[in-house]
Parts: structure tokens; sequence; C-alpha cells
């Protein structure tokens, strides 16, 4: 988990993982200069389970997040916002999807309504298919075209994934999602599933949004994520 000024939703999503995970895993949060109470809430759990991490400097929430999976020692991650619920089963659904592929990702939907969000593209619901998952070039394209709901906070991968996720693209500013999703796409190791994993709480300060953007992010976006794509296809030949 990467937090930054979370504290005023970040008790109920703790709670929500904590309730899923055994004695021998961990909850790893890795703080971006909170200047709120995200850090006394985090110590006032007193869960032993929960180990935090302050960075040196503001690195955003995609740099806060490489620190997390360096950071993380377990052979399963599992990816968290700060400001989300995890519906019960999600750790059980992901980590069984893991036996087939290095990254599973599922379903998100609107905390409040409980309904898929809105794709800023074709202004209709997001939803994944497990029928796609083996469409490695399809879902290539659909990740260029940004029409396939692939969220970082539905995610879960295997630790052998990370000899190729790890480090971070330099100019990754934003979509670390995307870029896991292209690597296990690349790599041909990905499983969609079909459940909801994810109650999203849709606010004013989401790090990301559905809504439309404006027509330069989308054309510098797009320029990103071919360039994610070859990296990928560079170090999938570097690691074969």
């Amino acid at each position: 988990m990467a937090t930054y000024n979370g504290a005023k939703y970040l008790a109920e999503q703790v709670d929500s993982i904590l309730s899923q995970l055994t004695e021998a895993d961990e909850l790893v949060v890795i703080d971006d200069g909170s200047t709120d109470e995200t850090l006394a809430m985090l110590e006032s759990f007193g869960d032993p389970r929960i180990s935090v991490r302050r960075t040196a400097r503001n690195l955003g929430y995609v740099g806060a997040f490489g620190e997390a999976l360096s950071a993380a020692r377990g052979e399963y991650l599992v990816l968290s916002d700060q400001d989300d619920i995890w519906p019960q089963g999600r750790v059980e659904a992901l980590v069984a999807a893991l036996g087939e592929a290095e990254v599973a990702v599922g379903n998100v939907v609107d905390l409040e309504h409980r309904r898929p969000l809105p794709s800023p593209v074709r202004r209709r619901p997001w939803h994944l298919s497990s029928s796609t998952s083996r469409q490695h070039r399809r879902n290539l394209l659909r990740i260029w075209a940004g029409v396939i709901p692939y969220f970082g906070s539905a995610m879960a991968l295997r630790r052998s994934a990370l000899e190729r996720v790890l480090p971070l693209p330099a100019y990754l500013g934003e979509s670390h999602d995307l870029w896991i999703a292209t690597v296990a796409n690349v790599d041909r190791s990905i499983r969609h599933l079909d459940e909801v994993v994810v109650w999203r709480r849709l606010h004013d300060t989401n790090a990301s949004t559905s809504r439309p953007r404006a027509i330069g992010p989308v054309l510098r976006a797009r320029v990103m994520l071919l360039r994610l794509a070859l990296e990928a296809r560079r170090r999938r030949s570097r690691t074969q």
C-alpha cells in the first residue's frame, strides 16, 4: 500500500485487509510524506503485521508503489490503495489465480452503488472477463487504446514477476498498473478474474479518475504505453 494524507478513509481499508491476512502475512505501507494523521492511525492498530516505511522525499504514488514492491517479502504480492475496501474472498481469489499465471487482476466496482465504473473512452462500464485472459496481443492493444480496466488496486503478482517489473521505468510517471499488465501480457502470463475484488471509494482526490482527459495528456500517455511495451519485450528477451 502507498499512503499519502489518507487518514480520512484509511482505517476501514486497513481493517478489510487485515481480516484477510494470516499471521504469516504482512501489510507493507510506504508513506509518501503524509502531513495528516495517517502515520498515527497506522501505529494505532498495534498489529505486528503492519510494516511502515517513510520515503525520504515525495515520490508520487507510482514511486511509492515501486518501493512497496521492493520491500515486500512474500511469495504473493497484492496491491492496495489507501481508500478502498477489500471484499471478503479477495485474497483467496487472487492467490488461486496466481497458481496459473504470474499476474492476476479482477474487477472493481463503486463502493457506494456496487456497480462497475464508467470507462472514460467507451462511456460504458468497465468489466474484465476471464475469457480474455489469453488474448495477449489484443490485451496489449486494449491497453494502448485505453479500453481495458487494469486497476492496480485489483492486482496481485507472484514474486517471480518482479524480475521484469522492477525497477519501474524511470519515465513512468503514472499507471504502474498498466506497466505490470503490459509485462504480464508480453510474458503471456496473466489471468483475468470475473469476480469483483475491490470496492472503490470515489471522491475528489482519487489518484486515478474515470473522467475523460484532454487530448495532450492522452497522446503523451499513448507514447508512454508504446515505450512500455518495447521495454517489456526487452526485459523478456534479457531473462529468457
